[in-house]
């Protein structure tokens, strides 16, 4: 095949989901020319699997996005079909939005702010090889022959790499939802000395909706008085759609537990490894065998479509199987499957390979994001994808990497421990891999993030001007917190709540601790006249966990002494005496750049952090 020039860029980014629409942005709104790569444009930020964003964990990396200079938060506000805030009943660390989406709307709204966006080239084509010279990227061949020539590349390839389709007995090499898959890049990942891994994952049948009994389910409503992803959208639609909840059932399990030896899981036919925390239905009965049913959501595809996905019963069982098990089920005992549910194995790297700022540590200016790296979802493959992207923008300009700390973002957690600790399955996000969680907040994304992003050169001014105003207003909220009231004024609203008769004054900041809402001090007192609610959760909030949010920065701040210990880079860790057999192993493999990190690889005890301090003072 005669090859030809695609052209001179910047920065190429292989793949064009949630991972590759964020790297691409990132690196164009910071001066780059950017070529986008993509096997099909009409796979651009497709959702295909839920037709949501967000969820637990997965909303505070949105709001960490957004608060950087992302696109997510704003196309999903956008595209909102329906939008709740999870764990209402839990304390504010964990609480989290999750938007329902209308995906094509979803689409069709990025792909328009790509194609709008200047420095970037939006090709249709699949990547072949990864030029390098000299240890460092040279450009991109594709598989028809064109090079597209470049200092940088990111590769966000998904779930394509050698994809593969599988519903029962039936298999067959594809992408999701009948896109084609990448066939050719794996093997020159290999070359490049990547260690490859497979890794699966599903998604459920969608249904026509037209055939669903709405009637017999559990209506499911949004929630119009919350704050939007993005802190540059106005407010949430007042006009939402419902979702469904019904169950399965022991018929459901019964059909379910009879073929199970024409399951793929469980006939040897799935190699590739699942995620644990998003389980088929088959999986779950098997699992959870004293269960006598499982929660379903019932969700729309769009506003354009009668498509609805049930959430809950992702499978890769046979499709008269399906069909058979489907109609179990209340409100979809009559139901058409327009879709069938299945199962895709896909090759994914050693994310051990990577350094915290993503960059594959054997080729310069060679960075991956997304699902490649071992992790599921659209979120964390976005947080990715939008770091991926920025840090090789910075290495273009020879500027400091960004390497967000686990105190600083769930980005950092994230990128954190699938560079420091790997995966061996599909990585998803979770409040309760964040120790610091009280600190990291979706609602003080902005405060945390937004000045690092304006740094960088990401956040605009239109985003700056926001930021200001809600700093501004932010601290004048903080500021009234401090009014004090004499217990003429406070002793009644205090009593409503159980308190004894007030000695002095007392502080809007103690009432709250007293558990007493600021809702009820405005109404009181007529107090934060003109500041908005989204700021007053966040004031409130911090005065509430005033104690609890001090003793979580002095443990930052003990922390930080270790990550600033740095480790040299060509440090012979075989020959440190003292350190056991296994530290010397997984920190030579994973070479971490700090103490902090050496700290939190799996295999490296405290005693071996202290032989690595003693040999840090000879």
């Amino acid at each position: 095949m005669e090859l030809f020039s695609e052209g001179q860029y910047d920065a190429v980014v292989i793949g064009a989901g949630h991972a590759g629409c964020e790297a691409a942005l990132a690196l164009a709104r910071t001066g780059q020319k950017t070529a986008m790569l993509t096997l099909n444009l009409d796979s651009i930020a497709f959702m295909a699997c839920n037709p949501s964003i967000g969820g637990t964990a997965k909303g505070h990396l949105v709001r960490e996005i957004d608060a950087l200079g992302g696109e997510m938060g704003i196309n999903a506000d956008k595209a909102l079909l329906q939008i709740r805030m999870l764990n209402r009943g839990k304390g504010a660390a964990v609480q989290s939005l999750r938007g329902q989406e209308d995906k094509n709307l979803y689409h069709r709204l990025m792909k328009q702010t790509l194609e709008r966006t200047p420095n970037l080239r939006i090709l249709q084509g699949e990547a072949a090889e990864i030029l390098t010279k000299d240890g460092a990227v040279n450009g991109v061949k594709t598989t028809y022959g064109g090079v597209l020539h470049a200092k940088a590349v990111v590769v966000a390839t998904g779930v394509y790499l050698n994809g593969s389709v599988i519903a029962g007995e039936w298999k067959q090499p594809s992408g999701p939802s009948g896109f084609a898959p990448a066939t050719r890049l794996t093997e020159n990942l290999i070359d490049l000395g990547f260690e490859i891994r497979r890794f699966k994952t599903g998604t459920p049948a969608r249904v026509d909706g037209r055939t669903i009994d709405f009637s017999a389910l559990e209506i499911q409503n949004g929630e119009t008085d919350i704050y939007p992803f993005s802190y540059l959208s106005r407010r949430v639609p007042q006009k939402q759609a419902p979702c469904y909840l019904t169950y399965t059932n022991e018929r459901t399990h019964e059909i379910i537990r009879a073929n199970l030896h024409r399951a793929p899981l469980y006939a040897g036919m799935i190699k590739g490894v699942g995620p644990r925390y998003c389980p088929s239905i088959e999986d779950k009965v098997v699992r959870f065998a004293d269960k006598d049913r499982h929660q379903l959501f019932l969700e729309p595809e769009g506003g354009d479509t009668d498509e609805v996905y049930v959430q809950g019963l992702s499978t890769s069982l046979p499709h008269e199987v399906q069909r058979e098990l489907y109609h179990t089920i209340k409100g979809l005992e009559h139901c058409e499957i327009m879709r069938y549910a299945y199962a895709i194995e896909y090759d994914a790297i050693d994310s051990l390979a990577l350094l915290p700022t993503l960059e594959y540590k054997n080729v310069k200016n060679l960075f991956t994001a997304g699902q490649i790296n071992g992790t599921s979802g659209y979120e964390e493959a976005a947080a990715q994808g939008l770091i991926a992207g920025l840090n090789a923008s910075l290495s273009l300009r020879g500027e400091a990497p960004v390497a967000l700390r686990r105190d600083e973002a769930y980005i950092g957690v994230l990128i954190d421990d699938l560079v420091t600790k790997g995966t061996n399955e599909p990585y998803r996000m979770m409040t309760s891999r964040a120790e610091h969680r009280i600190v990291l907040r979706q609602d003080n994304a902005d405060f945390r993030l937004t000045e690092l992003g304006r740094k960088c050169g990401l956040v605009d001014d239109k985003r700056w001007r926001a930021f200001g105003k809600r700093k501004r207003a932010y601290e004048k909220a903080t500021a009234e917190m401090q009014t004090r009231k004499t217990p003429k004024e406070a002793n009644a609203l205090v009593a409503a709540h159980g308190g004894t008769e007030l000695n002095g004054a007392i502080s809007y900041a103690d009432m709250v601790r007293r558990n007493i809402s600021l809702s009820e001090i405005r109404q009181t007192f007529g107090a934060f006249r003109g500041i908005g609610d989204d700021i007053l959760e966040t004031a409130e909030t911090d005065a509430k966990y005033e104690g609890y949010l001090a003793r979580a920065l002095e443990q930052i701040e003990r922390a930080k002494k270790l990550e600033e210990k740095t480790l040299p880079e060509d440090i012979d860790y075989m020959s440190i005496a003292g350190l056991r057999i296994e530290a010397r192993q997984k920190l030579s493999k994973i070479r971490p750049l700090n103490l902090g990190q050496a700290g939190r690889i799996s295999g490296v005890n405290p005693a071996d952090i202290a032989v690595l301090m003693v040999y840090l003072k000879k």
